[in-house]
Order: C-alpha cells, then sequence, then structure tokens
C-alpha cells in the first residue's frame, strides 16, 4: 500500500539555516550604544551574539548551568523580599549544577527585548526571572523588572566581555519617572557576558552594597543559542 506524505509545513520542520535566516535581522542598537572603538575591543562571537534582532514571535534560546551562587545574610533576604514582585534575584542556592535557560525575544511594543531567565532547584519549581531591556532613557539603555521598576544602565566592552552596570535605579508610574534615593536602592548591579571560546560564555551577575558588601554572585556557562519559534509571516 502507497500512502500519499504531505511535505510539512511547520515552524519547527525548516531547515535550522533557513529559520535562522528568516526569524532574525542586523541589530546595531548594542553597537551604537558602545561606539565603534569599544565594540571592536569585543570578541568576534560576543559581537555575533548582541547583533541580532529578532523577527515575528521568533526566540533565543541558550541553555547551559549554573556553577556557583554566593549570597550573605543581607543578600539572601533582600533576594526573598523581592520575590513579592516578581523574584529578579535569584534566592535558591541549589540552583548551583542544575540547568539554567535564558530566553530573549524581541519586545515590539517598545522596540526592546524581553529577556527570560530559569533556574532548576532542589525542590518545586524553577526560578523564573523576567526583565525587558529597552534603548531609551539616559543612558540609551533600561531594564524593567515589572511594577514600574526600573534601573539605567551603561554598558562597558573589555577584550573578554560586555558588562551592563546599574547607574540609577527608579519608578516609573505612566509617563513620569521617579529616581529612587540611593539609600532605598540595594546596591550595585554589574551583569557580565564573558567569552570562553567554543561557543560557550560565562554569565555573571553581582550586587555589591557600600555598607553591606557583596549581597550575591552568581555564575552559569552557556553555550550558543537556536533561533526557535514560528516563521514571521
Amino acid at each position: 500500500m502507497v500512502v500519499n506524505k504531505q511535505k510539512a509545513t511547520l515552524p519547527d520542520m525548516v531547515p535550522a539555516q533557513e529559520l535562522s535566516a528568516a526569524a532574525s535581522s542586523r541589530d546595531d542598537r548594542f553597537k551604537n550604544l558602545l561606539g565603534l572603538m569599544a565594540w571592536a575591543r569585543l570578541p568576534k562571537a560576543i559581537q555575533s551574539r548582541f547583533s541580532k534582532r529578532l523577527l515575528g514571535d521568533a526566540s533565543l534560546a541558550y541553555q547551559g548551568r549554573v556553577t556557583q551562587m554566593r549570597m550573605n545574610p543581607v543578600g539572601r533576604a533582600l533576594a526573598f523580599t523581592l520575590r513579592v514582585i516578581g523574584a529578579p534575584l535569584p534566592f535558591d542556592r541549589t540552583s548551583v549544577g542544575r540547568s539554567a535557560v535564558v530566553t530573549v525575544t524581541e519586545d515590539a511594543a517598545t522596540g526592546g527585548q524581553f529577556w527570560i531567565r530559569q533556574y532548576g532547584r532542589a525542590d518545586g519549581f524553577p526560578q523564573m526571572v523576567g526583565s525587558s531591556k529597552r534603548f531609551a532613557g539616559p543612558t540609551g539603555l533600561e531594564e524593567y523588572i515589572g511594577f514600574g521598576i526600573g534601573i539605567s544602565l551603561k554598558l562597558e566592552s573589555k577584550p573578554n566581555g560586555l558588562y551592563f552596570i546599574s547607574d540609577r535605579y527608579f519608578l516609573k508610574l505612566r509617563q513620569r519617572r521617579f529616581p529612587l534615593p540611593r539609600w532605598a536602592c540595594p546596591g550595585n548591579l554589574v551583569v557580565g557576558h564573558e567569552e570562553l571560546g567554543g561557543g560557550q560564555f560565562r554569565f555573571t551577575l553581582e550586587l555589591t552594597h557600600p555598607l553591606f558588601g557583596e549581597l550575591i554572585w552568581q555564575d552559569a556557562i552557556f553555550h550558543d543559542a537556536e533561533i526557535v519559534g514560528g516563521i514571521p509571516s
């Protein structure tokens, strides 16, 4: 008996190279923020990762594993307290050695990007951390963690990596911005993307306070992403 088979038309059946070309385009937003000299200082692999603009409902999925995590008592209390607004900081040290996933999608409403991080835990559901990077504000880049809370970010490039450094915390209500006083801020935040070679990179998160020292340190290793999702019509 001969069975007629229809040709697959679902997005996940499209060859990876064709899907990648259809779902992304050249993105110079991070390059323009850094400037040509600072951008040229970055490893080519990092330039490539931060030069993809996703189209339609496509997303980038980076998979990896948490390798280190430290929290002092103040950092632990802060991370648990912030769970009421969506847990923007890692709070469970049992994530060390467990899987981690980062997905990036375009935020069509603001022209920015959605970043979702997922960390495995010893018990219960994985921790989900969501934020939106927007190319706006006095520094040209802001990160929103929900409930109107945002952080103005500065970019810094080094020969081994790209770093996102907190400049000012603020609260946005409708169209008005209210800078948070320094005493009410959790401290200096530095998020790093460091090249390891072979398609791997290190993600680091460090939160330090002028009085309480290092509150939180997290280190994770990821490998290069694949574009997943539908092809824009």
